[in-house]
């Protein structure tokens, strides 16, 4: 142990905590990644391991300045960048969940919620349904290894002792962000739209008739017909959460490529 610990060098050292500080968000943002469920050493240890891997690649002939200002410029470097990268697949399941909210808000649901075993924070019923599955197609198709392979793909866009320009990733975080609610409304269409039907011949039929108890005869109904339209659009839920994850990644390499290019 002696003899392993003469042989590490403070250049290695510090090229250790830089890829840390790019791997670190992953543990904060990405799906599966920072699900509650894992308890925080275990993340910890996952994260020093996955450096660990990484480290002796991108640091392999590369002098990493030693001084304050040069490291400190780098460390805040590669924690933007991990975070830029984390946030655009963070931003997909976020949609997912507030594709959820819309849902249990037409449903009635919204009145009451339970905390996310994922997140750890409160969320509705078919929030938290629409979270799970998400979590589940991600481990289904290997997301967290397309996860991976993209943040080691990163260092060929953005390598450890270049800067990147912080405009143009400020503006894929930007891109990430306002595409939340759009990817939410077209995940919860097909149930949003049996809903509004719902409601609206509900609304005709009041009219009509006005003697009929419309409360208490369309609050089942709508359950029924939301719970029966979100187990039919599942298959198009799950195909729809595949091919996003693949275009988020690809959105945020994207990004740090048109950053590492200006």
């Amino acid at each position: 142990m002696d003899e392993l610990l003469t042989r590490v060098t403070e250049n290695q050292i510090a090229g250790f905590m830089l890829v840390l500080g790019r791997i670190g968000p992953l543990f904060m943002l990405a799906p599966l990644f920072s699900s509650r469920m894992l308890p925080g050493r275990v993340r910890g240890l996952a994260a020093v391991a996955l450096t660990l891997g990484i480290a002796p690649l991108v640091t392999r002939g590369q002098t990493v300045p030693l001084d304050v200002g040069g490291f400190g410029e780098l460390m805040l470097k590669e924690i933007l960048i991990g975070l830029a990268f984390a946030f655009a697949i963070g931003a997909l399941f976020a949609a997912v969940t507030v594709a959820g909210g819309f849902i249990d808000t037409l449903m009635g649901f919204s009145f009451g919620s339970l905390v996310d075993p994922t997140s750890g924070t409160q969320s509705t019923i078919i929030a938290q349904a629409y979270t799970l599955i998400g979590v589940l197609v991600f481990i289904t198709i290997g997301g967290d290894a397309w996860a991976i392979q993209g943040l080691a793909r990163t260092y060929d866009l953005v390598p450890l002792l270049e800067l990147p320009s912080l405009g143009a990733m400020v503006a894929g975080a930007e891109h990430a962000f306002v595409q939340i609610f759009r990817a939410a409304l077209e995940l919860s269409a097909p149930v949003v739209l049996a809903l509004v039907i719902t409601d609206a011949a509900f609304g005709i039929v009041a009219r009509v008739v006005p003697q009929l108890n419309v409360f208490a005869v369309g609050f089942p109904a709508k359950l029924v017909v939301g719970l029966v339209i979100v187990g039919v659009s599942l298959p198009f839920a799950a195909g729809w959460i595949a091919d996003e994850l693949q275009r988020s990644v690809g959105t945020a390499l994207q990004s740090l490529h048109v950053a590492a290019v200006h």
